[in-house]
């Protein structure tokens, strides 16, 4: 059970700017309950953007709470994610061989393109934000969305081929086996009462995983960490489309 709490706290550590001021050994073990606890820590994440929005939501008009919850969201995970969105578009934009495409993957400056993938995924999380404020969506749906999209990031690292035996993805990847994924399903079981229209965003997901990690392997023969990162603000903003889609024309 200790090397559970440390899994816990090492997956904290990684995915968000929580304060965990604890030292976690990193072992095979540790490191497969920190992939286990990946949609637990979407959980909280989750949780702690609805608790601001039942906070400020007599306070502030919806654009303005909308934009509140988006900087809340990127600020508690540090941006982690978005800077390997960056790096994936920016490779994907260039029309480069393969071997250039890694390249300007690992390169730490961003291109033209990759702040335009920035810019508009933001703008469109935002917008959306707005749109499942105005048409009355549960507020179980943000905490759904972070928790199913980092339960992606274990199936992309469970299924998915690496594409080299090196960086994150590999260090993560090596130690998994055949019972992490249904362990980390576990941890979305409070959405069965949270959201009654959760198997549909389950559904969702499942599909982009699947045309996603078609697309990172024929692009770079696999995975790498900037590609799960990028999966995961992917697949938040695909949830969060499908979500406003359901509570707008599907539940009215």
């Amino acid at each position: 059970m200790k090397e559970a709490g440390y899994g816990v706290l090492l997956a904290f550590q990684f995915l968000t700017r929580l304060p965990v001021p604890v030292a976690c050994p990193w072992s095979p073990a540790t490191s497969r309950w920190a992939l286990r606890s990946y949609p637990l820590v979407g959980l909280v994440l989750g949780a702690l953007l609805a608790g601001a929005a039942v906070l400020l939501e007599s306070r502030l008009p919806a654009p303005l709470l909308a934009m509140v919850l988006l900087s809340l969201w990127v600020a508690l995970s540090g941006g982690l994610h978005l800077d390997g969105l960056m790096d994936v578009a920016d490779a994907l934009g260039s029309n480069a061989p393969l071997a250039r495409r890694w390249e300007i993957m690992k390169d730490p400056q961003v291109g033209s393109f990759g702040i335009l993938a920035l810019v508009f995924l933001l703008a469109w999380k935002g917008m959306l934000l707005w749109a499942l404020l105005v048409a009355g969506a549960p507020l179980g749906v943000l905490v759904a969305v972070p928790a199913l999209s980092r339960f992606g990031a274990v199936v992309l690292l469970r299924l998915a081929p690496c594409a080299r035996r090196e960086g994150l993805a590999w260090m993560w990847r090596q130690h998994l086996g055949p019972r992490d994924l249904p362990l980390a399903l576990l941890a979305l079981v409070p959405l069965f009462w949270l959201l009654p229209g959760w198997p549909w965003l389950f559904a969702a997901l499942l599909a982009f995983l699947l045309l996603y990690g078609i697309a990172m392997t024929r692009s770079f023969n696999g995975i790498n960490g900037d590609i799960v990162g990028a999966a995961i603000e992917g697949g938040e903003l695909w949830l969060l489309l499908i979500a406003w889609s359901w509570w707008s024309f599907v539940m009215v």
